[in-house]
């Protein structure tokens, strides 16, 4: 879970979904990306548990696995933004 969480473009992926169910296409769209590599990161994140997905016709939608992913995700974040003081 950690691992698939430690890619920058992976977390951008969670971040996106954080908001609302996404297919591939859009996530491809909102990345400026190829849809391989949308596809192999969201396969990494689905691997590790943090995004469910189901299909709908030719479409793939992703949403992030649970309440527990969205916590984590907001702590990753809140945590980074936070101001470093020297020791």
């Amino acid at each position: 879970m950690c691992h698939a969480m430690s890619d920058p473009a992976r977390l951008r992926l969670l971040l996106w979904l954080s908001q609302r169910e996404m297919c591939v296409s859009e996530l491809v769209e909102l990345e400026q990306a190829k849809v391989s590599s949308i596809s192999a990161r969201l396969k990494t994140l689905y691997a590790g548990r943090l995004v469910s997905r189901r299909r709908e016709a030719k479409h793939i939608y992703y949403a992030l696995a649970d309440d527990h992913v969205r916590v984590l995700l907001n702590n990753i974040v809140g945590h980074a933004a936070e101001e470093v003081t020297p020791h």
